[in-house]
């Protein structure tokens, strides 16, 4: 491995841990409290995060020489996840950043081989033209035991493989384009992310969310973030405690945007290494 596929895996296990970081985020893990998780807490998700950065790298090395999605970048992330379970004593905290944040590892360092400028945009067709096809065969498959697939049964949307055979139209049409925004308006860190999260909360069908409320609990996410975002996101005044109110009401329900968090740190990683603020 490279020390430019060591700096991917280090980038990438920053902003998995800046989307940890990252408060009133509703419903989900933070430093102040775990939200709607009883089996986790931020110490625990961040050392599942950092237990990922030598897989990550191996990603990366992986990516930048194009290998094939089942024959190098899953059998990898199928370790990284045997790992991730044994730091965490089984529990499931960070499985779907482990294929999402890992394939934009991949695509970043692929792009980084080739004669192109760095650029989302660059990421996101070397993504579909080198992995497209794999991609879209494994959502075909839809692995009967995950909650995707649990969640498509019952509610008929699609989840994270589906997302990756589209090439992530959530990060690249609706995180980047919402952190950018949020950016170049003067928002600090912390803010930029939160704003973020909750364009991704009103754009996409959460699978974390859907396989714990059903329908209901995605229109009310839906619903609840488009109202922050409509009230003027994190430039309106008083915002901070908007987003915690709902953070609370989240709590209440048992609801957790665990898919857009993982979105959020693919967001920050391929804003960061492909050319924005």
């Amino acid at each position: 491995m490279s020390p430019e596929d060591q700096a991917l895996a280090r980038a990438a296990v920053a902003a998995m841990r800046d989307e940890l970081q990252a408060y009133p985020k509703p419903g989900l893990v933070s430093p102040i409290d775990s939200g709607a998780h009883d089996d986790m807490d931020f110490g625990l998700m961040c050392r599942s995060a950092d237990s990922l950065r030598e897989p990550f790298a191996a990603l990366a090395a992986a990516g930048r020489a194009a290998r094939p999605f089942e024959d190098a970048l899953m059998p990898i992330g199928i370790e990284a996840e045997r790992g991730m379970l044994a730091v965490t004593g089984g529990v499931n905290t960070h499985r779907g950043a482990i294929f999402s944040v890992g394939l934009m590892v991949a695509a970043l360092a692929r792009a980084q081989a080739l004669p192109v400028e760095l650029t989302p945009t660059a990421v996101r067709d070397v993504l579909k033209d080198t992995w497209g096809a794999s991609l879209e065969a494994h959502a075909a498959r839809d692995g009967a035991t995950s909650h995707g697939a649990e969640v498509r049964r019952r509610t008929g949307r699609d989840g994270a493989r589906r997302e990756a055979a589209l090439a992530f139209p959530s990060v690249f049409e609706t995180g980047v384009p919402a952190y950018r925004a949020a950016r170049q308006a003067g928002l600090d860190d912390n803010a930029a992310s939160i704003e973020t999260l909750f364009a991704l909360m009103a754009a996409v069908d959460d699978t974390t969310v859907l396989y714990r409320g059903g329908l209901e609990a995605g229109a009310f996410v839906r619903r609840s973030a488009a109202g922050f975002l409509a009230d003027g996101g994190c430039r309106q005044d008083g915002w901070f405690e908007k987003a915690q109110r709902l953070h609370r009401a989240f709590v209440e329900r048992n609801l957790s945007a665990g898919g857009c968090a993982d979105l959020l740190a693919c967001t920050l990683l391929v804003s960061r290494c492909a050319g924005e603020p």
